[in-house]
């Protein structure tokens, strides 16, 4: 063979190398793991499962024939949240999709290697989970659940609902930075609405059930229960204890409201699990997560639900109704 075709051989095979070599990569079956923080049965998870499913699908990526997904569902026991983390990662996925600060935790505590996409997480930066919003560092990312200014918005529409109202509760997990940020700017809304706000640290069922009831012996009360995993994990107890007291009260999202809650304020859940599947398209196709700034929802949705006004025996102003995004009969 003479030199040239030598050559001109050689060379067109390190270039065709690497084309096979991408080739494969692309080709390659990739693995992502999701852990969600409920039950699963949960009507709102199964319908962020399925956004999450159809975000991805819009960018290429089918269950089945170009990735797997793990999934896992989250419990209130700290031990059982580790052990899902655990069992996820020694799956070794390309990547991790965690709903909720404790499930945030718990992977960060098995994991600082595998990239991590978070969903509604109140406080990243306040909690240590990343070092700032436009530089996330290490290996996560993704997107926070509100901003606190939004804290305020909740006891402006309560007031909105029950006039009436000259005094708050405001129920949070004393654990968690969060906790401590939402009721700040909750306090420095109330006087101008000539509301008196009173903070109730609660870290179990049994603290919960003793604070309403104590709160519900005045008159003229309401009840607002802040952004936690504290709050998902007892949100029925919450809200039963609100209709037994006849106490208006705002939640966070609109699950609290489909169960029988009064009224809602808060990111558009399904929405936000949209924009997190992007983020998983991203560094599946190479990019950091260090590099991707966490974000703040885009999108958020006020939900009324007319029926628990009625036992409430509440009007709800017409002019709320039609801000509503949604209404529930």
């Amino acid at each position: 063979m003479r030199r040239r075709d030598f050559v001109a051989l050689t060379g067109g095979a390190a270039i065709l190398l690497p084309l096979a070599v991408l080739a494969q990569q692309a080709d390659r079956m990739r693995r992502i793991g999701v852990f969600f923080g409920s039950a699963a049965d949960d009507p709102e998870y199964q319908a962020r499962t399925a956004a999450f499913l159809q975000g991805l699908q819009q960018l290429g990526w089918a269950d089945g024939r170009n990735v797997r997904i793990d999934t896992r569902w989250a419990t209130t026991n700290p031990d059982d949240l580790r052990r899902h983390a655990a069992e996820l990662v020694a799956l070794a996925p390309d990547i991790i999709l965690a709903s909720g600060s404790t499930a945030l935790a718990a992977f960060q505590q098995v994991t600082r290697r595998l990239p991590i996409v978070f969903m509604t997480v109140a406080d990243p930066v306040g909690a240590g989970y990343v070092a700032s919003m436009a530089q996330p560092g290490g290996n996560t990312t993704g997107f926070m659940l509100f901003e606190y200014g939004i804290s305020g918005k909740w006891l402006e529409l309560l007031k909105q609902v029950a006039p009436g109202m000259k005094r708050t509760a405001v129920l949070r997990d004393p654990a968690i930075a969060a906790g401590i940020g939402q009721f700040a700017i909750i306090q420095s809304v109330a006087p101008s609405l000539g509301v008196d706000v009173i903070p109730f640290g609660v870290a179990n069922a049994a603290e919960i059930e003793r604070s309403i009831a104590m709160f519900a012996a005045s008159p003229n009360g309401g009840l607002i229960l802040t952004a936690s995993a504290l709050s998902t994990t007892h949100a029925d107890l919450v809200i039963a204890l609100a209709a037994r007291y006849k106490l208006p009260a705002i939640y966070t999202g609109r699950a609290y409201v489909a169960r029988g809650g009064l009224i809602a304020y808060g990111c558009d859940l399904i929405d936000q699990t949209r924009h997190a599947a992007g983020y998983v398209d991203r560094i599946l196709k190479g990019e950091k997560p260090a590099d991707l700034p966490v974000q703040a929802p885009t999108k958020y949705e006020l939900v009324i639900n007319l029926g628990t006004a009625r036992a409430l025996g509440i009007t709800v102003p017409q002019a709320l109704i039609a801000r509503a995004d949604e209404v529930i009969e």
